[in-house]
Parts: structure tokens; sequence; C-alpha cells
């Protein structure tokens, strides 16, 4: 088996991308996602190659790029949400499986999102990920939001993507990827969608434990360089609350078999905060360092 590169695809439809067990190259051909059963949306421009990444390497470790790779185990991420919030004695359902039974007795927690029934919309341009719903009686009593995020990545893997799905025992090298991370988005759209979203449920009177946020913990430590790592915390969840699941790759494991997903970190804050943080921060740069900038450019001292 060829040497790896340093800048590498890390799974590929679920696995990683030197698996040639049948298991593996089985997704591989169908172009399927084993996490939803369902048709992989990671595709080119012209949709004529399904790529099929879950995750990638960084200069600060792998990181998951699909927020469909958080969905494994029938939706473990988010029955980790419905736990935190619910606690674990009400029975969990997505949209399918609720609406056969949605007249029956009882207390169950429903989730709504795009591969769950579909996604709330409000407004004119924004989506929920997520909806997790308690219903009592056929009753909507209480509901909290989450949000779940990976990265987007810059440049391509193409070539590197080619040469694990052509790879065969006579194969000599892997071409290096030349993806990078955005880490722009962090602060142009991902913390202000954050903020924005929670002050939505902040709002509604059926919301009572706020917003979650589920994301890779290596994109979480780009938010710690905008907004700091001492954000005081809070114990319970509150309709002013945002709280954050960190989550890592677990180990390689044996050929055939799948790497799995776990929580790295919990946190929980109030929302105000986190949206003070953004706007003057502790690593907000100053304004002598603005001029200088400009004064650069111009050549002027």
């Amino acid at each position: 088996m060829p040497k790896r590169p340093t800048k590498d695809l890390i799974e590929i439809f679920g696995y990683s991308p030197n698996d040639t067990t049948q298991a593996c190259r089985s997704l591989w051909n169908l172009g399927a996602c084993p996490f939803l059963n369902k048709p992989c949306t990671k595709t080119n421009h012209d949709q004529s190659i399904v790529y099929g990444t879950c995750s990638v390497t960084s200069p600060f470790g792998d990181c998951i790029i699909c927020p469909n790779r958080f969905y494994e185990k029938d939706f473990k991420a988010i029955r980790a949400v419905a736990k935190d919030a619910f606690g674990k004695s009400c029975q969990f359902f997505t949209y399918e499986q609720f609406i056969p039974v949605r007249d029956r007795k009882g207390t169950c927690i429903v989730a709504l999102g795009q591969p769950s029934g579909k996604e709330v919309k409000i407004g004119r341009s924004l989506s929920m990920d997520w909806v997790l719903a308690k219903v009592q009686n056929g009753r909507l009593k209480e509901y909290v939001g989450i949000e779940v995020q990976s990265i987007d990545i810059t440049g391509n893997y193409r070539d590197c993507w080619h040469s694990y799905k052509n790879l065969t025992a006579s194969t000599k090298t892997i071409s290096s990827s030349a993806h990078g991370m955005n880490w722009a988005n962090v602060h142009k759209r991902l913390i202000p969608q954050i903020i924005r979203k929670g002050l939505v449920y902040s709002r509604s009177s059926m919301v009572k434990k706020g917003l979650y946020f589920i994301v890779p913990d290596v994109v979480y430590a780009k938010f710690e360089d905008i907004i700091g790592s001492d954000i005081p915390t809070v114990q319970k969840a509150g309709k002013h609350t945002l709280t954050v699941h960190t989550y890592e790759l677990t180990q390689q494991p044996p050929r055939g078999k799948q790497r799995s997903i776990k929580i790295k970190k919990t946190l929980r804050f109030e929302l105000q905060e986190f949206a003070d943080r953004f706007v003057s921060g502790p690593n907000l740069p100053s304004g002598v360092e603005l001029d200088d900038a400009i004064k650069k450019i111009l050549g002027t001292a």
C-alpha cells in the first residue's frame, strides 16, 4: 500500500480512502452516503462525479467537512442534544417515524430537519438546520434549535481523490490534496449565523433551552481565536443560552470498518455574552493596526 500524503483525504463515503474492501467500494459505486442511506451530495459542479468526501486533514487535525457526517448511527449527535435538553425518558422520532403515531397519547421528541421531514424556514431566507420538538398528547409543548456546521474548503482534492478511486496493488504514489480550509467563513458567516438564529429562538415563548450548536472541535478552536476561550459558562440551558457540542473523529479502525464521532467538549454560555465577544472580543485588531496597514499599502509614514 503506498504511503499517504501529508495533505490528505481522511474519509470517503465514510471509510478510509485507501480501504478497498467490498463494504467500502460498494458505496463508491453507488455514490451513497452511509450515514443517511441516501445519495451523497458532495459532487463536482456538473454533478457528474460524486466525491463522497466526509473529512480531510487540516493543520490542526483531521476535520469533518460534511454536516451529514454527524448523522451516523441514526442521528447520534442529534439524539445527544435531545437527551441534554429533554432528558432520556422521552422517545425520539424522526419526522417519518412520528407521522403514523402522532395521534397517540404520551410525550415524545420529534426531529425536524432536511434529512427528517424538512427544514423549518421563516422569513425570506432563514432556514433552521434542526428543530427538536417536544410533543405531548398530540400538542407542541416546547422546542429547541440546533445548528450543525462543518467547514467549507478552498482549492480542490481532485487528483488525490482519483488516486484513491483508481487504487490498485501496483499503485506507487497517492497525489497530494490541494485543499485548504476556509477559516474566513468562521467570522464572515458561521458566527453571525449562530447569533442571528439564537436571537430568533430566544424570542419564542415555547423555547426554554435556547440554541444548540454542533461543530467539529477543530473548527470551534477558530471560534475561540475570535471570541476568546474564557467566556463565562452557565450550568443550565435557558432560552437565552447557547450550548456547544464539539466533536472529533475516533482513531482509525481496521479495514472495512468506519471511524466514529465522539463529543470532545460541551460548553454552555449566555448568547448575549457570545455576541458581545464577537463584536469586541479580545482578539479584535486595534485602530493602530488599521492605521499601520493603510500606511504600509500607501508607502507613507
